[in-house]
């Protein structure tokens, strides 16, 4: 249930190795949904793993040279992701084609792709699982299936149906994504996150001569946004993003090339990712925080670890959905906890800055927060008081 990048690397794997698939995605043709387009190498590796061609990659993907993160007091530090030491540098994806391009590889596999679906029920607790659902026509259907994957985003239906979907405890949050028109010619330019009083904006340049801006806001942005609007709210706040050394911030005033899409609320818990004939992937198996990005590596790390207890499911091995919890539950544990822990920062402005300034003069602190954000690392680095004595410490 969705043909996202989970949903569509999951269902390749499975078509190839053999079994029926169908996914159903609601809308007819791919549309711009508030998502996000920065990634990490890791990324790169996981969709090589997935069959994607390079020369295809190559066509979807724009070379980032770091992440460059600034306070409103005039911090400035860069992630480089390994790049500054020989390996691979982050990526500003074109969603607009590599998400159509990852559900044109499942039907290639064998899997039954069908767009303009839009399934209004699921009951998980009969056999075989029952999935009700409405075609392009209009009309009702009824499919059966041995096990459902909600790989359907925030709002899944297959969490709420399992009873496992819960808020997060960040509060009130909104995200505004969309693309401008970038005419420059920078090589390999940093990204930028810009953090606001209560929010923060990131840029970041994608294929194709534009740049994706997104931006989250929290509550106190309420009124501000039912006065003025998304679009005018996002106006204002990217028309204060400086010039940079490397960076004119001449898109600034491009033309905007989509809608404002937005998301509300930002972000989604579960308490289980698995039930007997059911599973999780994607942001519907849980999301947090964009700031610490890497949502579609998670969403492909989920799709390769789904596929693999569906696998040894159909092979007689019991308890493989339970492994498959577990192993999302520990792969995500202590990346989720860095998240809570920059959120925790973010909420007091003045201990971020405190952070943001050591960052910016300790390389070493820096370059493992890089590879820690990028899952280059294992998030437990992050979390070790060593570290954290070398990050705080005057």
């Amino acid at each position: 249930m969705g043909g996202g990048p989970a949903g569509a690397v999951l269902a390749g794997r499975l078509a190839r190795a053999g079994l029926g698939v169908v996914v159903l995605e609601r809308s007819p043709a791919w549309r711009w949904r508030a998502g996000g387009v920065f990634s990490s190498p890791a990324t790169m590796a996981a969709l090589r793993r997935a069959g994607v061609d390079p020369t295809a990659l190559a066509a979807v993907a724009r070379p980032i040279a770091a992440m460059r993160v600034e306070t409103p007091s005039g911090s400035t530090f860069r992630l480089t992701y390994g790049a500054d030491r020989g390996g691979e540098p982050a990526i500003g994806f074109d969603r607009s084609a590599l998400d159509p391009a990852l559900l044109r590889l499942a039907e290639t596999a064998g899997a039954d792709v069908r767009r303009a679906w839009t399934v209004t029920g699921v009951e998980l607790d009969v056999v075989p699982t029952v999935m009700h659902a409405r075609g392009p026509d209009g009309a009702e259907t009824v499919l059966a299936a041995d096990v459902v994957v909600g790989a359907d985003g925030l709002r899944s239906i297959v969490a709420r149906s399992a009873g496992v979907a819960r808020a997060t405890f960040l509060g009130e949050r909104v995200g505004l994504t969309y693309h401008l028109a970038d005419d420059t010619d920078r090589p390999c330019p940093d990204a930028r996150m810009r953090i606001l009083r209560d929010g923060y904006v990131g840029v970041a340049p994608v294929p194709g001569g534009r740049v994706n801006v997104g931006i989250v806001l929290g509550r106190s942005w309420r009124g501000r946004l039912a006065r003025q609007g998304a679009g005018g709210v996002a106006r204002e706040i990217v028309g204060g993003i400086p010039p940079a050394p490397d960076d004119s911030a001449a898109w600034r005033d491009g033309t905007p090339l989509d809608q404002i899409a937005g998301a509300s609320p930002l972000g989604h818990r579960v308490t289980r990712r698995a039930g007997e004939r059911w599973l999780l992937v994607g942001d519907a198996a849980g999301f947090l925080d964009p700031f610490t990005g890497e949502g579609l590596h998670r969403a492909l790390v989920s799709a390769d670890l789904a596929a693999a207890a569906i696998l040894t499911a159909r092979r007689g091995r019991e308890g493989s959905f339970a492994a498959y919890d577990r192993a999302m539950r520990r792969r995500f544990l202590s990346k989720d906890a860095v998240s809570w822990l920059v959120q925790a920062f973010l909420a007091r402005p003045a201990l971020f800055e405190y952070a943001a300034r050591r960052i910016e003069a300790r390389p070493e602190v820096r370059a493992t927060m890089g590879l820690v954000m990028g899952d280059l690392l294992p998030a437990s680095r992050a979390l070790d008081p060593r570290y954290l004595a070398a990050l705080l410490a005057p």
